[in-house]
């Protein structure tokens, strides 16, 4: 009997190990994307907490923030310092108390790997590797200066980095066969500012070689040297394609133990623009080298752009560069201000599988300019208004946005109205308007809103059938009608507001009157509207 004891109290200590779910993944239909957790798409209603909230003593302030939010997933920095502070030695104290306590709050985490990169940074490496410059060498400048970015070139510190990271995958597995841990970000913002590639002796040798014969068949160019092939962007391409193949080596090690999504996220470089060289977090996946990424980092999942830029017509176009068939678009770091959380809607427009503000949690600090001087009401209402909306349908969303065509738009920098066509009919978009009325009105006087004139404001539509639309949004006005050509006798038949529930609708009220004869005004509550159009005879 002692002995039948004693075995059953060592099964009850052991850590789990099968699993009890099917491991999350991300799933593309004619290019449409969704993140697939427990079997069904979802949708991240995510926040990021700040790079040093990543302790258990932290843990009691961030918590509270993402309640107040509504967000279901919490992304969360483990560093490379944290869990291997001698080498061979591994402490995942602050792993296991992130995954109960997650649990316990019934949210989803994304590990956040800060290893040999973060923000370009070693910052985040154990002192052992910090330390030994002759193991693991730091970049080398033009003029033979040790730069403050370790080298992608040197097996060594891709193989203790791996070394780690494998470490913490299977933690994962043993701990964690519910999939608590839904996504992982190996290293953060990789590349080097002011540095466009490694001048080193050995990264000189290779730079002078050819470029790689799958990397020059991806792109469709020419054999030839890097300079040949890249001419002024030569520096960058080469330290691209070395960093992404190190990236790549770490993730498919981690995968090979569990086959978790994993992306990588970019320091940017401007919307449109090919850049300096030397201005540019080179190596990183920005969205003009991503066919670089894609042919050398096959184990990575998605590229993600860490938007900063308050200039609406800019952040939409990293949203549309990042949003492709071969790239689920995913939102993983955006400022907290206020006139950031507009893009929410864009960002779903174009497919996001999530979306989440940086520096949220109550610890206290501030990334001021880049995001909001303080966590106040209006601050984190201004995105928890749109996540309290879309928790309930999560799923649900994420399932239509897999299966139907969508559109999203933010107020622009000028306030003008947008449009666009979907199917037979046409949708505009305007800002700065009550609900009742039109602004070109004289025979009535009206102050503009207050919001008029406020960066805030956006929808987003998915068309469910060629005569059903679901709509959100909050500050703005919807028109619809038939498209230039389209029906002569279109016109819009019902409005609904509601929910959906395991894929039907419940509709909870019907808009008419003075809610849809100027459009459909939403102001400051988000809702869930249910278009329907149609032809009379």
């Amino acid at each position: 009997m002692r002995i039948a004891i004693a075995a059953l109290a060592l099964l009850a200590s052991a850590p789990a190990v099968a699993q009890t779910t099917p491991i999350p993944r991300i799933e593309s239909r004619d290019g449409r994307h969704a993140l697939i957790v427990d079997g069904a798409p979802f949708l991240m209603l995510a926040a990021q907490a700040n790079n040093s909230s990543n302790y258990v003593s932290q843990l009691p302030m961030v918590w509270p923030m993402l309640d107040r939010l509504h967000a279901n997933t919490l992304e969360m920095p483990v560093a490379w310092q944290q869990i291997e502070p001698v080498e061979g030695k591994f402490d995942f104290t602050f792993v296991q108390a992130l995954l109960d306590q997650a649990r316990a709050h019934d949210k989803r985490v994304v590990l956040l790997w800060f290893g040999t990169w973060k923000n370009t940074s070693f910052a985040y490496t154990p002192d052992w590797v910090k330390l030994d410059n002759s193991r693991f060498p730091r970049m080398k400048t033009r003029d033979g200066k040790d730069h403050g970015v370790l080298s992608a070139m040197f097996p060594a510190t891709r193989d203790a980095d791996r070394k780690a990271f494998v470490a913490l995958m299977q933690y994962l597995k043993a701990h964690d066969p519910q999939n608590t841990v839904i996504m992982v970000q190996p290293e953060n913002e990789t590349g080097s500012y002011s540095n466009p590639r490694d001048y080193g002796a050995k990264a000189n040798a290779l730079f002078a070689q050819a470029v790689p014969a799958p990397l020059v068949k991806a792109l469709g160019k020419a054999p030839g040297t890097w300079s040949a092939v890249f001419g002024a962007q030569a520096d960058r391409a080469f330290n691209t394609w070395h960093v992404a193949r190190f990236v790549d080596a770490i993730a498919a090690a981690g995968k090979a133990v569990k086959p978790l999504p994993m992306y990588v996220n970019a320091s940017l470089a401007g919307p449109s623009n090919v850049p300096d060289p030397n201005g540019v977090a080179s190596g990183g996946p920005q969205q003009d080298v991503l066919d670089i990424w894609k042919a050398a980092a096959p184990s990575i999942d998605a590229a993600a752009p860490d938007i900063y830029d308050r200039k609406a017509s800019n952040v939409v176009a990293y949203l549309s560069a990042y949003a492709r068939r071969d790239n689920a678009l995913l939102v993983p770091e955006i400022g907290n201000a206020t006139d950031f959380a507009r893009f929410f809607w864009p960002a779903l427009g174009r497919g996001a599988i999530g979306y989440a503000p940086f520096g949220m949690d109550d610890t206290g600090y501030s990334n001021y300019p880049l995001g909001a001087k303080v966590l106040d009401e209006e601050t984190v209402g201004a995105i928890a208004r749109k996540y309290a909306l879309f928790a309930p349908i999560a799923r649900e969303w994420a399932k239509v946005a897999l299966a139907h065509p969508t559109w999203g738009v933010a107020k622009g920098d000028d306030g003008a109205a947008q449009s666009t066509v979907m199917g037979d009919w046409s949708i505009t978009a305007s800002f700065g308007q009550w609900q009742f009325g039109q602004k070109d009105w004289t025979w009535i006087k009206a102050d503009k809103p207050g919001w008029a004139d406020q960066p805030v404001g956006g929808a987003v539509v998915a068309q469910l059938s060629p005569t059903e639309f679901l709509v959100a949004g909050d500050y703005v006005r919807l028109n619809f009608g038939a498209k230039a050509g389209g029906p002569a006798k279109g016109m819009m038949v019902r409005v609904e507001e509601g929910t959906l529930t395991d894929g039907r609708w419940t509709t909870t009220s019907v808009w008419n009157g003075d809610q849809t004869d100027y459009g459909l005004n939403i102001i400051d509550r988000p809702v869930l509207l249910k278009v329907t159009m149609g032809v009379y005879k």
